[in-house]
Parts: C-alpha cells; sequence; structure tokens
C-alpha cells in the first residue's frame, strides 16, 4: 500500500497548495477581488472533472499496462510546464471577460501538472482495487484529504509569511518532479501485479443506475454552490487574501476526511436534525446582514461545515465498490464543476443580485427532504416538506430584498452596485452607491447640495484637504483611481483635468446617468477603464499634483494596490513636490503599518488624517487617509494640512511586495 499512498498524498497535497499559490500570482491582474477566487474556482472544478473523466476512461478502456504507458507519457510531457509561473505579458488578458480571462490564464500556467494531478485519487485507488483483494481503497481518498487540509492549513501560517510567490512556485515545481517520478513507477509497479481473477469478480458488481447517479451529482452541487458563495460572501467585505479563501475550503475538506475514513462519525440523526438549524442561522444572517466578523465568520463556517457533513455523509452512504468508484468520483466531480460554474460564471451574467447564496440553500433544503423521505413517516413528510417550503419562501423574500427599494441593481464579474434613492429631512434627495454593506458615494440631488463632496471625501478629509491646499496654483492634473460615484470630481476647478481609472464599466454608467459630479465637475474628466494599477503602469508621464487611490472591494482595498512596487508605480506619476492620497479607512484590516513601511522605503513622510464628523454633520462619514509626500513638501505644508499625525513603521513589520503579503500582520 505503500507506493499507492505515497503518490496520492504528494498529488493531493500539491493540488491544494497550488490554488493558493496561483491565485495570488494573477489576482492584481483582474483586479484583485473577492470574484477572481471563485473564478480561479472555477478553473480547478472543471480540471478536476476533466482528471476524473480522464481516470474513469483510462480505467474502463485500456488495459493495465496500456493504463501505465499513457499516465506516464502525459506526466513526461507535464514537465515542460514546470516552473510554473504567471507570465507578465499575460496582464490584462480578456478584461472585457475577466471570468474566462481568469480561467485561460491558470490553463496555460498550470494546466496539464492540475489536470493529471486531480487524475491521481481515483486512478491509483482504481488500480489499488484492481490488484490487492479485499481491499478497502476509499480509504485512500480519506488520506488524500488529509494531504489536502495539510497544504490548505500550512499556506497561510507556514508558506506565505516565510516565502514570496515566486520561491512558492520553484519549491512547489521541485514537488511536482518528485510526485511525477513516484507516480510513474506506481503505474507500471501496478501494471505488473494486476489481479485478474479480482478484476473479474468485481465485473459481478451492478452498475450504479442514473438516479443514484443524479443524487450524487445532486449532492456535490450543493456542497460546491454554498462554498463558493459562503468564501464570496466572507472576502467581499474584508479582503480576497488566502486565508479567507481556505478557511471554508479547509472545513469542505474536513467533511470528506471524517465521512470516508470514519463514517461513523457522520451521526445521520444529528446532522440531519443540525441541518435545519443551520440553514436558518445562515438565512437569518442574510436577512439580518448585522454582527460582528467573528460572529459572521464563526456561524458561516459552522454552517458550511454541517452541509458539508450532511451531503458527503450521504454520499459515502451511497457509494458504489471498488470496480465503480471512478464513475463515483466522476459523478461528484460533475456536481463540484456545475456548483462552480453556477457561482463563478453563470450568476454574475444572469442575475443581478447574489441570488446563489439562496438558491443554494434553498436546494440543500430539498436535498434534505430527499434523503429523509424515505424514513418519514406520512405525517412527517407532510410537515417536512411544509418546513422546507416555508423556507423556500423565506429565501424569495431575502432574494427579493436585495433588489427591492433600490432606484438601480446592477451586476457583473466585479461586484453587485445598489443605488438608493431616499428622502433626508434636511438635505432632500439623496442617493447612495452601495457594493454589498459599504457605501461608494452618497450625493445630495437637489441644486443646494449636488455640488458638495461628501461621505469619505468631505472637505475636512484627508482627500479632501490635499485637494483644498493645491487649489489656487494654476491648472491641476489630478489622478484618481477608483470612480465610486464621483464625488472627488466636485473639488475640480476650471482648467484642471481629472484622470480617473476604473476597472468597472457598470461603475461608469451609474456615475454618468444615476449621479451628476462627473457632468457638474468643471475639471475636464478623463475616463481610463482597467485596473488602476495596470493602467497607471502603461500610461506615459502623468504629474500628477494629487493622485488618490480609493479602490475600494467591499470593505477592503486589494492588496496588490498596497504593494511596494504598486506605491512604486504612483510615485512615478506624481510630480516632485505632489501628494500621494491612501485611502485606508477599514473596519477589519489596519493599513497603518503597510502604507507606513512603503513610505519609509521610498524615503517619504506619510501623514494620517483621522476624520470623524461632528454627530450634525448630514452627509460626511468617518475617514481615515494617508497622505505621502516629500520630505521636503512635509517640512513646508500650507495650513489646510495642518494637523496631520506622522506613520511611523513599525519595528519588526514586513514590507508587502507583489510576492508577499501576509494578512495575519494587520487584522485589528
Amino acid at each position: 500500500m505503500v507506493p499507492f499512498a505515497l503518490t496520492i498524498f504528494l498529488s493531493a497535497f500539491l493540488l491544494f497548495q497550488i490554488q493558493p499559490i496561483a491565485a495570488k500570482m494573477i489576482l492584481p491582474w483582474f483586479g484583485g477581488g473577492a470574484s477572481v477566487w471563485s473564478a480561479c474556482m472555477v478553473f480547478f472544478q472543471m480540471a478536476l472533472l476533466l482528471g476524473y473523466l480522464y481516470a474513469h476512461w483510462l480505467h474502463e478502456k485500456l488495459t493495465a499496462h496500456r493504463q501505465a504507458i499513457v499516465h506516464s507519457s502525459l506526466l513526461l510531457l507535464s514537465l515542460v510546464a514546470l516552473p510554473i509561473g504567471a507570465n507578465p505579458s499575460w496582464k490584462g488578458v480578456s478584461m472585457a471577460q475577466p471570468a474566462l480571462g481568469v480561467v485561460g490564464v491558470l490553463a496555460l500556467m498550470v494546466g496539464l501538472p492540475y489536470l493529471l494531478l486531480s487524475t491521481t485519487g481515483p486512478l491509483l485507488q482504481a488500480w489499488y482495487g484492481r490488484t490487492h483483494a479485499g481491499a478497502m481503497p476509499y480509504r485512500l481518498y480519506a488520506l488524500s484529504n488529509v494531504a489536502s487540509m495539510l497544504a490548505l492549513v500550512s499556506y497561510p501560517f507556514l508558506v506565505e509569511p516565510h516565502w514570496t510567490v515566486r520561491w512558492q512556485g520553484w519549491i512547489w515545481s521541485a514537488g511536482y518532479v518528485v510526485f511525477a517520478s513516484v507516480c510513474a513507477w506506481t503505474a507500471w509497479r501496478s501494471a505488473r501485479g494486476e489481479a485478474v481473477a479480482v478484476a473479474r469478480q468485481s465485473d459481478a458488481e451492478a452498475r450504479p443506475g442514473w438516479s443514484i447517479s443524479l443524487l450524487w451529482i445532486a449532492l456535490a452541487s450543493c456542497a460546491s454552490i454554498l462554498l463558493l458563495a459562503i468564501t464570496r460572501h466572507v472576502t467581499q467585505d474584508v479582503a480576497p487574501v488566502p486565508f479567507l479563501w481556505l478557511l471554508p475550503l479547509s472545513l469542505y475538506l474536513l467533511s470528506f476526511i471524517i465521512c470516508f475514513e470514519a463514517p461513523r462519525l457522520y451521526y445521520r440523526p444529528l446532522f440531519l436534525t443540525a441541518l435545519p438549524l443551520a440553514l436558518g442561522g445562515v438565512g437569518w444572517i442574510l436577512d439580518d446582514g448585522s454582527g460582528s466578523l467573528e460572529m459572521l465568520v464563526t456561524a458561516l463556517s459552522a454552517a458550511l461545515f454541517v452541509v458539508c457533513m450532511v451531503c458527503h455523509g450521504e454520499m459515502v452512504r451511497r457509494k458504489p465498490g471498488a470496480r465503480h468508484l471512478t464513475k463515483f468520483y466522476l459523478m461528484m466531480s460533475v456536481g463540484g464543476a456545475l456548483g462552480g460554474l453556477f457561482v463563478g460564471l453563470l450568476a454574475p451574467m444572469i442575475f443581478n443580485a447574489y441570488l446563489e447564496f439562496p438558491i443554494g440553500l434553498a436546494l440543500c433544503a430539498a436535498l434534505w427532504l430527499v434523503v429523509l423521505w424515505g424514513d418519514l413517516r406520512r405525517w412527517l413528510r407532510l410537515a417536512a416538506l411544509a418546513l422546507v417550503v416555508a423556507y423556500g419562501v423565506w429565501l424569495w423574500q431575502i432574494g427579493a430584498y436585495y433588489v427591492e427599494d433600490y432606484h438601480k441593481v446592477v451586476r457583473n464579474f466585479y461586484s453587485q452596485l445598489r443605488v438608493e434613492e431616499y428622502q433626508d429631512k434636511q438635505v432632500g434627495p439623496m442617493r447612495s452607491l452601495l457594493h454589498g454593506r459599504i457605501y461608494h458615494g452618497e450625493q445630495g440631488m437637489s441644486e443646494a447640495w449636488r455640488r458638495r463632496p461628501t461621505a469619505y471625501y468631505c472637505p475636512d478629509s484627508g482627500v479632501g484637504r490635499a485637494l483644498l491646499a493645491t487649489q489656487g496654483q494654476g491648472a491641476r492634473r489630478i489622478g484618481v483611481v477608483g470612480l465610486g460615484c464621483g464625488t472627488l470630481a466636485a473639488y475640480g476647478q476650471k482648467g484642471d483635468t481629472m484622470r480617473i481609472y476604473e476597472i468597472n464599466p457598470q461603475m461608469v454608467d451609474l456615475a454618468r446617468t444615476e449621479f451628476t459630479y462627473l457632468k457638474d465637475s468643471a475639471a475636464s474628466i478623463e475616463m481610463v477603464m482597467g485596473d488602476g494599477r495596470l493602467m497607471l503602469e502603461r500610461d506615459g508621464r502623468q504629474e500628477f499634483d494629487v493622485l488618490a487611490l480609493d479602490a475600494f472591494s467591499g470593505d477592503s482595498i486589494p492588496t496588490h494596490l498596497v504593494t511596494l512596487e504598486a506605491i512604486g508605480s504612483y510615485l512615478r506619476q506624481v510630480r516632485p513636490g505632489g501628494i500621494l492620497a491612501v485611502h485606508i479607512t477599514n473596519s477589519h484590516l489596519d493599513l497603518d503599518p503597510v502604507i507606513a513601511a512603503a513610505a519609509a522605503h521610498y524615503g517619504l513622510t506619510a501623514l494620517l488624517y483621522r476624520y470623524k464628523p461632528p454627530k450634525d454633520d448630514l452627509v460626511c462619514r468617518r475617514s481615515n487617509w494617508a497622505l505621502l509626500m516629500t520630505r521636503e513638501a512635509a517640512a513646508h505644508l500650507p495650513p489646510a494640512l495642518a494637523g496631520g499625525e506622522a506613520m511611523l513603521p513599525k519595528p519588526g513589520f514586513r514590507p508587502w511586495t507583489d510576492d508577499y503579503s501576509n494578512l495575519f500582520q494587520i487584522l485589528k
């Protein structure tokens, strides 16, 4: 069993270690938002499906000797892709269809190695079952999930804090060479030791029918949908970083380990009773929307674990014998891929709200009823059916809440945006732009208020002070990364040029049609579509007097926008003596040491402006802005910039780079 176990352990570890490595490599190229991870998961699940399909075909159609020849040849061919890495020439590819761009880049980067890693589990279990009479190959699947869990847990705690992404790619590539060698050796060893009698005996086993196959697919789809929906829900309002990607995925894998290795721990009465409570708790979270980050993550993680235990536990209860295990894994991967496609690709195109979450919950409730149906008495069936219908109605109302009472709701790959319109007793008609629970700008629509900057951009905020301090110095060039509803355009004066970088075309449409800051501005507005950092790197010298970085994604600034390389690219576009303003307001992350370290690296002074509006202020919000400038400029501050707090480097803090960032350093 040792060669089989070693090969499966290596393959599973590498399979799940490459996911955060590859995603982190390409995250900056597609806006750095939570949706990038969802698109990455679509690729990983589709590659897994292809791998399982290949394993099923190889096991069913070829002799053991030919299986060894084909698989060894592909392993040798896959070495051409090493070392894995993101080619800079791929930056900005397919920005018109970013989800497809993510899938395409990953296919070029890790496609064949990942595909072959994904075949290993079912293929080697089939070989083991064929060559070992009376063996339990499903235990090898539990071992693969243990290795997957180790890969996920080790990444944020051991790998990410100590090695750059480039080194991670090299170390992973070396591990893949070892795996390919061991796997080829195991293939030939298995071919030589084929137990024909065992294979013939297992041929008599009944082939699984379509009804059980469809149930396998449905159970796997449900778990996959909720995995991705909960991951997006958590990362949208914090940060799209590996730790928050991997926590839900680790719980997902833990349920596999328990159900396959120790199926008795799936105590069916307990988990089937806990499932309605878990689904009700998630529904309450979606309906209420309040609570601390810790409560939110804990509750959603617990609910996901219960859901996955039920889905995977019910699959294991219905698993076939060794002869047909490749079909079982194939159906399971079909379900996972369908769930990933639904959440990662289809939902952003057909829904204007995050309806995949309540749909996944409704599917889970329906499957709960299906697996229980045969065990219930008639009156209990009616009661359970009524409960599921009532839950579905509640979820429908929650889904309707996502869009009702809003002036306009739109969604694409990057986000869901909602325009809220309401009447304020003193200001009059108001409009707000929201992404999730976070405001991206507000505007009073009356003639008296429509040209006033509001929210995080009021005159006493850090960016407001910077823009007011530079007025009266002639025509200015002002850069803005992240449009929002266009509030900063209110500071534009005649003769000024304001160049705005925005990745989301729907954001531009809303700023132009639902708000008036852009058209009311006295400045000349230049709109540049694309990721702000990439576009600034490609731009000619702009000589900005002020460059404002305000690219929110939920309640987070994408990490690739605050690395040393990113700050360096911004500074190259700021004139000598100009100001780089960085918006660092955040409920969960303390970005002060990140910005202070970058300023110290470039020999700049960083001043922090904390603004808390008075209670009677009707339109301004609390904000933190960091202003970076030369030491000479800081020594001769205009009165408008008086009172800034010097940001000093935190002892022992390692500056963030494109190759290195660590969320644990800045959690509040």
